[in-house]
C-alpha cells in the first residue's frame, strides 16, 4: 500500500478496511477476494470512475500486496486516486477476464480459495462463467457481503463526510422551494435544485432529484419531464446530497396554494412517525421493530394512504443507479438484525395516495449513536406552503 494524504480520508483509515477484510477473509478461510463493485472499491481504496460499465476489479490475497485490474484508460484513476501499486490494466479490444485470471495466476492464487462477489452488477454471470472455467483447480466461493459488512457501520471521518453531503442537500431543497411556483416548469425547479446542490460543495449524485408535481406525484420513481406547475397543486421534492459519493437524502412537500385538511393530517403523520423513530432508534433495537414503529403509524391515518415500501434504508456510499444502500440493511418486516452505532439511515415513511390521488413525502437522514441517533439535518419539516402567484405574476 502506497501511502498518501490527498485521498478523501486519512490514509489510516484505509489501512483500517483493509485490516478488516482480511480478518473477516481469515475467518471465512479465503486466500483472497475479487471485488468488483463500485462501492466496495471506493470504499477500499478511493478508486472512482463512471466508467464502471466495462470490468474493473481489486484483488486482496490475504497477505501479499492487491492489485487491480482496469482498462487502460480508468487505469489513470488508480494512479491518481489511490494506495494501489499494482495494476494489470486491459486494452478496450483486450480481455479483461483473461488479464484478471492471468493476474490470479501472476501471484500464485490460481489454485487457492479465491471468494468474489457474484451478486456484483458489473461481474455478469457469462464472464464468472469464464472464470470458473479458467482456473479448474481453484477454488471459487461467492463472498457477497464481506466488504459490506464494513461499511454498514460509519466511521467519525465518514459521519463528519455526511456532514458535508446533508449542507449540500439543505441547500438544493431550499432552492426547490424558492423555485416552485405556478407556471413554472418541474425541469425549472430541477435546474435550481442541482444548482445550489453543486455550488454548495456537491458532487454529481448517484441519483439526480425527483421532481414531480400534481397528479405526477403517483407515479414512483417519476422526475421532472417538463410539466407546468399549477396553482393548487403540489410538489412532492426527494434529493439527495452527495460529496465525495457520501450521500444524505430528503423528502419535502410543497403547496401551491392553501393547505387542505387531508394534507396537513398527512403532514403531521409522516412528521408523528419521524418523531417517534428518532426517540427510539438506537443500538440493539431490531430492524424490524424500527419498521414496525413507522408502518404502525403511517397505516393509521384518516386521509387513505399507505406506505407501500420499506420505511428506510441504509444510506452513504453510492454510484448511479442508485443512491442508496439498501442491499446492506432496509428497514422492513422480519429482520432481526439489530441496530449499531455508526450505521446511518434514510428514514421514508412517505405516505402513498392520499385522497386517493396525491402522493408527498417528508424524511430524514440520520445516524445512531452509542445512546440513540441524531438527524444530519437542520430543516423544517412541514410542508412549504406558498401562496398562489403565477410566475408572470411574481415578475
Amino acid at each position: 500500500m502506497r501511502a498518501r494524504d490527498d485521498m478523501t480520508f486519512p490514509f489510516a483509515e484505509y489501512e483500517r478496511r483493509i485490516g478488516e477484510l482480511r480478518q473477516r477473509m481469515a475467518d471465512r478461510l479465503l486466500d483472497a477476494v475479487i471485488i468488483s463493485d463500485p462501492e466496495n472499491l471506493f470504499y477500499l481504496t478511493d478508486y472512482q470512475t463512471t466508467g464502471y460499465s466495462f470490468f474493473q476489479a481489486l484483488v486482496v490475497p490475504l497477505e501479499k500486496e492487491p492489485f487491480m485490474v482496469t482498462r487502460y484508460l480508468e487505469d489513470s484513476n488508480v494512479v491518481a486516486r489511490t494506495w494501489v501499486e499494482i495494476s494489470r490494466p486491459f486494452q478496450d479490444s483486450g480481455d479483461a477476464i483473461q488479464s484478471l485470471v492471468d493476474g490470479l495466476r501472476e501471484f500464485g492464487l490460481a489454485d487457492k480459495r479465491v471468494g468474489y462477489e457474484r451478486n456484483s452488477y458489473f461481474f455478469p454471470a457469462y464472464q464468472q462463467d469464464r472464470m470458473h472455467t479458467a482456473l479448474p483447480d481453484g477454488y471459487l466461493l461467492d463472498c457477497f457481503g464481506i466488504v459490506e459488512e464494513g461499511r454498514a457501520c460509519k466511521s467519525a471521518v465518514e459521519i463528519e463526510l455526511m456532514h458535508r453531503a446533508a449542507t449540500a442537500t439543505i441547500a438544493g431543497m431550499r432552492a426547490g422551494y424558492e423555485a416552485c411556483m405556478p407556471g413554472v416548469t418541474e425541469n425549472d425547479v430541477a435546474g435550481e435544485v442541482s444548482r445550489a446542490m453543486f455550488q454548495a460543495g456537491g458532487e454529481f449524485p448517484a441519483v439526480m432529484p425527483y421532481i414531480t408535481s400534481g397528479p405526477r406525484t403517483m407515479i414512483g420513481h417519476a422526475t421532472w419531464e417538463g410539466r407546468e406547475l399549477q396553482a393548487g397543486e403540489h410538489v412532492f421534492l426527494e434529493l439527495g446530497g452527495c460529496v465525495r459519493r457520501y450521500h444524505t437524502a430528503m423528502m419535502r412537500t410543497v403547496i401551491l396554494g392553501e393547505l387542505s385538511d387531508s394534507m396537513y393530517q398527512a403532514q403531521e403523520t409522516m412528521k408523528l412517525a419521524l418523531r417517534e423513530l428518532r426517540h427510539n432508534l438506537r443500538p440493539g433495537l431490531t430492524v424490524s421493530a424500527a419498521d414496525k414503529i413507522a408502518r404502525d403509524i403511517i397505516t393509521d391515518n384518516q386521509v387513505g394512504a399507505r406506505l407501500i415500501t420499506r420505511s428506510g434504508y441504509s444510506i452513504g456510499i453510492a454510484f448511479p443507479p442508485s443512491w442508496d444502500e439498501g442491499y446492506i440493511i432496509s428497514l422492513g418486516q422480519g429482520d432481526s438484525r439489530v441496530l449499531k452505532p455508526g450505521m446511518t439511515f434514510h428514514l421514508i415513511p412517505w405516505m402513498w395516495g392520499v385522497d386517493g390521488d396525491k402522493t408527498c413525502g417528508i424524511s430524514d437522514t440520520v445516524y445512531i449513536t452509542e445512546t440513540g441517533c441524531e438527524s444530519f439535518f437542520n430543516f423544517s419539516e412541514d410542508f412549504h406552503v406558498k401562496p398562489v402567484a403565477s410566475a408572470k405574476e411574481a415578475s
